[in-house]
């Protein structure tokens, strides 16, 4: 009995010894880079991060940045009732009455008089003004009637929208509010008709309830207090406000978040190479500290930094502990990318192309899929989702929050995991070339053919970004072309992903050069990529996989139970057989060198194509 309790002493034991050792590397590394830093560069930077958080909170407070202030001029006397909604109106600007050069005249000679003539300038900005002005009339009638106090005479039919799933056989209608339903008169206020201050919207209208009556359908994000304008969108009301969601909030929370992360990589990518410049960073190597200790302490500082403002942005914009929870795997990537990039580049130009790719890269995986947050489960591979459903204060379940962030941890792991491979003399002074240096990081790992399994399985959390953000970015086109541009991104990516390991063993002559061994290695390497692969089942859970895009990425998740226990055997083991074959079809050309492994990876290729496309086309 005594024995397990040993093991866990011992256990213990051992990480309170990481733990100091990495607490010690983390109060070394911030007090040289403090110390490091004088006065000029912290003001600077603090200038930059307050205006990054101005900008930010501009969008946020203000529904954006006006781009189209003052551009249209509008004639119009100070008496008239229509001042007040030129002077209100963004793009709109009032003149005296007689100004050249005016895109509208508003003539009013009778300000008792709610009828006005209105004459346009004979241009195509003129005509853009109409319209502008007309929008600024029926705006400023709306905010008169919603000062009403009798709510149910100003408006007497409501709509509220409800989006229900397209497979739903019958949508039903409902009038959303008291009133009962008679087609009322048009109260819209128009350049020559009922002016400001008149009839408001009384038109009959119903909206689209849930398809079933049960009132299940997908939410529309309605956002009060600041964060209104930063949603859009008004689910409810007259039919006159009905508006969809505008996906500028993903754009928002992507820079929010996302910005403040460039200028903690950029601090961390250049401690990093400042280790490896003239030969600085010997002394850690030659200390009584693992690499991974080393690497944990130095990154810990930045993480923790990065932690915080995650944590100040999400209480600012109204999220919680789930909106931190979601962002923060983003910020390990970065610091993971940052690392390898930063152990890679042999200058500080390459590090800074680096850092830039980095932050380009995952912007755009965080930003393209949160524009469909409310309309399609594509959104949830970005974590942006996790927070948008947050600022709603809609449940998350553990499985999309996994489905989300899952990725972005196994990815964070497995490129530090890379990185603390080449922290060794041998790799961090030598100017070798990036690729040559990638090959070691994932050489350094392949002790035995075993291992080449492990590494191909590992390679899934970037085969499954790469497959759900080209989900994301051809779920706009005709399914028939993207399901064929997405088949050949798969297949593109998957046979890389199991044959760079092979090909940097060879090549860093850990394996004899020989066929045998070449079909060894692609049987592990397709069976590891295959066993790794069926993880990916989570996609069944947020209901990716009943989109044509998803079930052509995630394969044959399920078809057990529609084709019954022996065909979805028999359907299971085929694409273990395709990974093993087109595997070993690229390690017979690792054998020979670069270019025989082009060659032969771009026939594995054509083969894993010419799959999939069969099996889409036979299982529809």
């Amino acid at each position: 009995m005594s024995r397990p309790g040993a093991v866990v002493r011992a256990l213990l034991a051992a990480a309170r010894r990481h733990a100091r050792k990495t607490g010690r590397v983390a109060r070394w590394e911030v007090s040289r880079t403090t110390g490091t830093v004088d006065r000029k560069t912290a003001a600077l930077g603090a200038v930059a991060l307050l205006l990054t958080v101005g900008v930010a909170a501009g969008g946020l407070f203000a529904g954006g940045v006006a781009l189209d202030d003052d551009i249209y001029a509008v004639a119009v006397s100070p008496d008239s009732p229509y001042h007040d909604p030129v002077s209100d109106s963004t793009p709109l600007e009032a003149v005296p009455v007689g100004a050249p050069g005016a895109d509208v005249y508003v003539d009013d000679r009778d300000p008792t008089d709610r009828e006005a003539t209105v004459s346009v300038a004979d241009t195509r900005k003129g005509q853009a003004a109409l319209g502008a002005f007309r929008s600024a009339v029926e705006r400023h009638n709306t905010q008169l009637l919603l000062a009403e106090e009798n709510q149910s005479a100003a408006f007497p039919v409501g709509v509220t929208l409800s989006y229900v799933e397209r497979a739903s056989e019958r949508v039903g209608a409902s009038d959303g509010a008291a009133g009962a339903g008679g087609d009322g008169g048009d109260g819209e206020a128009d350049a020559g008709g009922a002016g400001p201050g008149g009839a408001g919207d009384g038109s009959g209208g119903s909206g689209p309830a849930a398809g079933d009556g049960s009132g299940d359908g997908l939410g529309v994000p309605d956002f009060g207090g600041v964060a209104g304008p930063l949603f859009g969108g008004q689910p409810t009301g007259s039919p006159a406000e009905i508006s969809p969601p505008f996906p500028f909030s993903s754009l928002v929370l992507a820079f929010a978040f996302l910005v403040p992360m460039n200028f903690v990589i950029q601090a961390y990518g250049s401690t990093v190479l400042n280790e490896r410049i003239n030969r600085r960073g010997e002394l850690l190597l030659v200390a009584p500290l693992s690499p991974g200790d080393i690497v944990a302490g130095k990154t810990l500082p930045y993480a923790a930094v990065a932690l915080l403002a995650t944590a100040l942005i999400a209480a600012g914009v109204g999220g919680g502990p789930l909106s931190v929870a979601a962002v923060f795997p983003i910020a390990l990537v970065f610091l993971a990318s940052t690392f390898v990039g930063a152990m890679f580049a042999r200058s500080f130009k390459e590090l800074t192309f680096v850092t830039v790719t980095v932050s380009v890269t995952l912007t755009t995986y965080a930003f393209v899929p949160a524009i469909f947050a409310t309309v399609t489960p594509i959104a949830l591979i970005s974590p942006l989702t996790i927070v948008v459903r947050d600022l709603q204060g809609e449940a998350v379940v553990l499985g999309e929050y996994l489905f989300s962030t899952g990725p972005f941890y196994l990815t964070a792991a497995t490129l530090f995991a890379m990185g603390v491979g080449v922290y060794r003399e041998e790799d961090m002074f030598t100017q070798r070339s990036v690729p040559l240096k990638f090959l070691d990081a994932l050489a350094v790992r392949l002790h035995r053919p075993r291992d080449v399994a492990l590494l191909s399985a590992l390679s899934i959390p970037f085969v499954f970004v790469a497959e759900l953000l080209g989900v994301a970015l051809l779920f706009a086109l005709p399914q028939a072309a993207a399901v064929v541009g997405l088949l050949v991104i798969v297949a593109v990516v998957e046979e890389i992903a199991k044959g760079v390991a092979i090909f940097a063993g060879f090549h860093q002559s850990r394996f004899e050069r020989d066929l045998p061994t070449a079909l060894k290695l692609g049987a592990l390497s397709g069976a590891g990529f295959f066993l790794a692969e069926k993880a990916t089942a989570i996609v069944q859970v947020v209901g990716l996989g009943s989109l044509p895009l998803g079930q052509a990425a995630f394969g044959t998740a399920g078809v057990g139970a529609e084709f019954g226990p022996a065909l979805g055997l028999a359907l299971l083991a085929l694409p273990l057989l395709l990974h093993v074959v087109t595997a070993a079809v690229g390690a017979v050309g690792a054998t020979r060198g670069w270019r025989a492994w082009t060659a032969t990876l771009l026939v594995a290729m054509a083969i894993h194509f010419a799959y999939d496309l069969t099996v889409v086309s036979v299982l529809g």
